[in-house]
């Protein structure tokens, strides 16, 4: 019952000042090459922070996959500025308590251009961007669908528990 909301906390707080080292700017360089490291650095701190997390949980479980690897460093590019996106602090704290209040009227809101919309539709945006910067196939479809419940695919569910636990 109180899971959700302390992750939410959590959250919030963290957002408020996250910090990336460079040793961790190196790895995702690293793994993300020359072509795809700029979607990385689109993002904002917060979310390279996110998934950088995701990252770190994934490899502490045993994860080697590298499309599995490089899909938790950009799962969240959608949010980003190569994804056209501006996404503030309210944007997120709005999305959040519109999707458990207000679903309908996160659903109308999220259609423009905006913050919420960006939101709204990160997986889809952030699989276009990076699949016109050549993301491998695998890697496309992981950003796209990330957001999905009960998947069938083992890659998806460590994706998106990994996520879940950040």
């Amino acid at each position: 019952m109180f899971e959700r909301p302390l992750y939410r906390t959590r959250q919030f707080f963290g957002a408020i000042s996250p910090r990336v080292e460079n040793s961790e700017r190196a790895v995702a360089a690293n793994l993300l090459g020359e072509r795809l490291l700029p979607l990385f650095e689109s993002m904002s701190e917060r979310d390279q922070r996110h998934s950088l997390d995701v990252l770190r949980i994934l490899k502490q479980q045993g994860s080697r996959d590298d499309a599995l690897l490089m899909a938790a460093l950009l799962h969240d590019t959608g949010k980003g500025r190569l994804a056209g996106a501006r996404v503030r602090l309210w944007h997120r704290v709005a999305y959040v308590l519109l999707s458990s209040a207000a679903p309908a009227a996160l659903k109308r809101l999220a259609n423009g251009r905006g913050g919420l919309a960006a939101l709204h539709h990160h997986a889809e945006r952030g699989a276009v961007v990076a699949e016109t910067l050549g993301a491998p196939t695998a890697v496309v479809e992981l950003i796209r669908l990330h957001e999905e419940r009960d998947s069938p695919d083992h890659r998806l569910r460590l994706l998106r528990a990994a996520d879940d636990a950040c």
